[in-house]
This record gives C-alpha cells, sequence and structure tokens, in this order.
C-alpha cells in the first residue's frame, strides 16, 4: 500500500513538473514569439512601440519614412554649417548668444539625434506613449497604408525604397524644420559676411 502511495505521488509530481514545463514553453513563444518583417506595416509599427516601450526614441528613426529622414539630416547639417558660420564672423556678444540657439542640433552625431532631440522638444514622445497599443487591423493602397489600432489611432505609413514602411506622421514638421534650419543658415552667411567685410582692413 505504502509502495502504491509513493508511487502515486512520483506519478502526481512528474505530471506537474510536466504541466510546468508546457506552460513555460507557451509562455516563452507567446512573449518571444519574432516580430512580423519590418517590410510589412505590422512590423514596422511593432517595432516602434518596441522601442518606445524600451525608451529609445532614435531606435525608431529606420521606421520614418524617407522625407522625414532626409529632412533630419538637413536640420543637423544646416545648424552645424550655421554654427561654424556663426564662430568664424559673429562678434560678441552675437556669437554666444545664436550658438546657444544652434548648437543643440549642431553637436549631433547624425539626423536619428536630431529627429531623437526634436521628438523630445515637440512631445512627439509622449504623444506615441500615449496612443501605441496592439494592432487591430491593417489597411494596405498600394505604396501607403494604415495602421489601426486598438485605442482607435491610425498610425499612416508609406513603402520606402528599400521595402520598410516608415511612419509619415511626423514628416510635414521635420521638412518645415528643415526649411527653417536652412533659411536660418542663409540669414547666418549673409550676416557673416557683412561683419567679415567690417572687419576687414581698410
Amino acid at each position: 500500500m505504502a509502495v502504491c502511495s509513493i508511487n502515486a505521488f512520483v506519478r502526481n509530481k512528474v505530471a506537474l513538473l510536466g504541466a510546468l514545463i508546457v506552460v513555460g514553453v507557451l509562455a516563452f513563444f507567446a512573449f518571444h514569439r519574432p516580430f512580423p518583417s519590418d517590410r510589412t506595416p505590422e512590423g514596422a509599427y511593432m517595432r516602434i512601440a518596441h522601442s518606445m516601450a524600451d525608451g529609445e526614441i532614435g531606435a525608431i528613426f529606420p521606421y520614418l519614412e524617407t522625407d522625414a529622414q532626409w529632412a533630419s539630416y538637413t536640420i543637423r547639417e544646416m545648424r552645424a554649417k550655421a554654427c561654424a558660420r556663426i564662430r568664424a564672423s559673429y562678434p560678441e556678444p552675437e556669437r554666444t548668444r545664436m550658438l546657444a540657439s544652434y548648437e543643440p542640433f549642431a553637436n549631433l552625431s547624425d539626423g536619428a539625434d536630431a529627429f531623437a532631440l526634436l521628438a523630445r522638444l515637440r512631445g512627439w514622445v509622449a504623444r506615441l506613449r500615449k496612443d501605441l497599443s496592439g494592432v487591430v487591423r491593417t489597411e494596405v493602397d498600394g505604396e501607403r497604408a494604415s495602421v489601426v489600432t486598438a485605442r482607435g489611432t491610425r498610425y499612416p505609413f508609406r513603402k520606402r525604397e528599400n521595402g520598410i514602411w516608415g511612419l509619415t506622421i511626423f514628416t510635414a514638421e521635420l521638412m518645415a524644420e528643415a526649411e527653417r534650419a536652412a533659411r536660418d543658415f542663409q540669414v547666418v552667411t549673409s550676416a557673416a559676411d557683412d561683419y567679415d567685410r567690417a572687419a576687414a582692413p581698410k
């Protein structure tokens, strides 16, 4: 009788252990299944959501549409060029005042960093964190698509040249900021030329 009780106890332990292993395996696959390809709108969206959850703002840069990426690079480049002219030609205190305005972007390493800084300054980070949720459906129309979330938010994407889908919601503001940076550089260059002429020996 004791032997039967021991055997039953062992069988129960084995069954419990087996059940725990099965639950563990199922949980692993449920929470660690790979993302869909970023050649799909859902895959690009899920990578954006994952990056936001990890606080890696710059990591969503590859999932912006091409125009938004180029605009980010332009912002950084124009601010860097403007700072170079200001340092070379502007007198004080104008030099210090202008550099304080432009250097935050000029000192960045690339367009991804420029986007991340602008996203923090413009509140885009908080906006994304508030609205991101699970995907309910995706609507694709040629090179454009919309990812609709459980919260009813619609995220527009455009297919890039490399096949990756890029988010488009920040493109207009990034392009406007790039145009402003280019205009500012022209103004800085004109003023720097005036300062250079005034400082030249008579």
